[in-house]
């Protein structure tokens, strides 16, 4: 019986009591990676992790603007039911919520007692399942950028860049973040526990990268997930907006999303190093890079998954466009940092800040292990500074390519289930549609006048 199945024990109730503790905020990710929660009086958790928590499995389907999209199970099933388990495993108390805790929790089906197809935890522990088949254990880093803007009436979109200092590339203190949010931040997030060890100033006016520690891929995913979450509820209390849209300004560069990924056996070694192979990386580790540049362009998808998400990429900005891997090399869409030994490790940069840390990994997991699976070798790696086409192919330029490679790619699909595809597929095509019928300030500012 697994902690998120089991009823709360003695232990978890005196230690909620003993912290002054009254209200559990039990949390899930959704399709896209936001939060969907729950408050409970502790009184009343017992019952919660017995029975669960009824929320509408339509919530997978439901847009950021509160639409519904009429995915299969949802809308044309009558809107069911899902049950939603505490995880009482990842109990955590809130430092800026006086008397609250929060934990993660598991989206059944009901009828079935089987996961939700669409819930992003499920599908990482499926992709995780069939690594173990092969012995293998994934360990991740994740990196996350993100803006923080404060509100401004007098701009179109109600909100501005919280710092405009050019060139304050990899900064702390006064100089860009006059507020000290960085540390601030930092000191908050601590108290979380979810393995938050530094942070920055990034390139970009009001852009702030924060990085967590490496961890087998599932918790490396919850405390992704937390992050994102954490940071936007402190924002929203010093009535500010932090962003982990790819490229929300017209005038500065994008947020990325960056993995770093290694895989350790049964014994806990890193199977990725090899002192004595092709740039000290095993074969495992190269299959594994081969199987990522294989399935990058269906990985986009996943990786990239907004309309919005197009707007990053470009040369010179640091962004991958191409598919390509090199030695320490940023401009390759998969680095190889310089540690070998225990720290080899592929760092895959295509990510953006809005991609959901669940299904990224997956994602990223899954490509990597059908390279394990075929065996085969990567190209010679990028030397130089890449961006040129006639070296690499090319990324899906847009959403609409993205997703149409990623349904070609059957044997990522399979891998994470089919069930799963057709629902981000028809989720996700929703979305294109409607932006597809939006007339953009752009489009009037260009042709309102002249035409």
């Amino acid at each position: 019986m697994s902690a998120s199945d089991s009823p709360p024990d003695r232990r978890h109730l005196d230690r909620l009591s003993a912290e002054g503790i009254d209200v559990v905020r039990v949390t899930y990710p959704d399709l896209i990676g936001t939060e969907r929660a729950r408050d409970v009086l502790v009184d009343h958790l017992p019952a919660a992790c017995d029975h669960g928590l009824a929320f509408c499995r339509a919530v997978y389907h439901t847009t950021p603007q509160g639409d519904v999209v009429p995915v299969s199970g949802g809308l044309d099933a009558g809107l069911p039911d899902v049950s939603v388990r505490p995880d009482l495993s990842t109990l955590a108390p809130l430092p800026w919520e006086p008397g609250v805790a929060t934990c993660l929790a598991d989206a059944t089906d009901p009828a079935t007692g089987q996961p939700t197809p669409e819930s992003p935890r499920a599908l990482l522990r499926t992709v995780l399942d069939r690594c173990a088949e092969h012995g293998l254990s994934p360990v991740v880093g994740p990196e996350l950028e993100y803006f923080l803007c404060e509100p401004d009436a007098e701009t179109p979109r109600g909100w501005r860049r919280y710092s405009g200092t050019p060139g304050a590339v990899y900064t702390a203190g006064l100089r860009a973040d006059p507020d000290n949010h960085l540390l601030r931040t930092l000191r908050q997030l601590r108290g979380l526990g979810i393995g938050v060890t530094n942070g920055n100033h990034e390139f970009d006016g009001g852009q702030f990268e924060i990085n967590l520690t490496h961890s087998d891929a599932l918790d490396a995913a919850d405390r992704a997930f937390r992050f994102k979450s954490a940071v936007k509820e402190l924002a929203r209390k010093e009535g500010r907006l932090a962003t982990f849209m790819a490229k929300p300004f017209n005038d500065a560069g994008g947020s990325g999303f960056h993995l770093h990924l290694s895989c350790a056996d049964l014994d806990g070694r890193n199977v990725f190093a090899d002192p004595a192979a092709p740039y000290g990386l095993s074969a495992t580790a190269r299959h594994a890079v081969a199987g990522v540049l294989a399935h990058a362009p269906a990985l986009a998808a996943l990786a990239n998954p907004t309309v919005n998400s197009y707007k990053r990429f470009g040369p010179d900005t640091l962004a991958p466009w191409l598919i390509d891997w090199g030695l320490d090399n940023r401009s390759a869409m998969v680095r190889i940092p310089p540690e070998r030994g225990a720290g080899a490790r592929l760092e895959l940069r295509l990510g953006d800040a809005s991609a959901n840390p669940y299904l990224l990994i997956a994602g990223t997991v899954a490509a990597a292990l059908l390279g394990v699976q075929a065996g085969e070798e990567p190209p010679a790696p990028l030397e130089g500074y890449g961006y040129d086409p006639s070296r690499s192919a090319l990324l899906p330029t847009s959403l609409p390519a993205a997703l149409d490679a990623f349904e070609a790619d059957t044997a990522l699909t399979d891998l994470l289930g089919k069930d799963f595809a057709t629902a981000f597929l028809s989720y996700k095509r929703d979305e294109v549609e409607r932006f597809q019928r939006h007339v953009t300030d752009w489009e009037f500012t260009e042709y309102g006048y002249h035409l």
